[in-house]
């Protein structure tokens, strides 16, 4: 009984370790979604010559679709942000509209305006507008 203990309070306490503040430390350009639709489109096109024309076609349309998204100016907002441990990591933000030395939280792979939870969501302005 006195394992379980301990269990229940290592796996609280890794859980409650990603509700820390991080901060924003730039914006950058993210053609996340250029390169699937790319990618995609490839695979298809190129399986007229098997597995592996689907593949290198899967892989070609992967770097068309990325810089097509890159030259029309359609890139997705992405931010690099400082962790709370110190390393650099880049999250996709669709929803949310961060300025450089915002702090926000982490959830899931998303980053969210800090105070922010699922019930107090609605408060939050959403893609800059509330």
């Amino acid at each position: 009984m006195k394992n379980f203990g301990i269990l229940a309070l290592t796996i609280g306490m890794l859980a409650a370790s990603s509700v820390y503040a991080a901060e924003i430390v730039s914006e950058v350009a993210d053609q996340t979604s250029g390169q699937a639709t790319g990618g995609m489109t490839g695979m298809m096109v190129g399986s007229v010559g098997g597995p592996i024309g689907a593949l290198l076609g899967a892989g070609v349309g992967a770097l068309v679709g990325g810089g097509a998204q890159e030259v029309t100016g359609l890139s997705d907002r992405a931010y690099m942000v400082r962790t709370d441990s110190g390393e650099l990591k880049k999250y996709r933000s669709p929803n949310y509209v961060f300025a450089v030395g915002d702090k926000v939280v982490i959830h899931g792979n998303r980053p969210r305006p800090l105070g922010w939870t699922l019930e107090t969501a609605e408060s939050f302005a959403y893609n800059g507008v509330n």
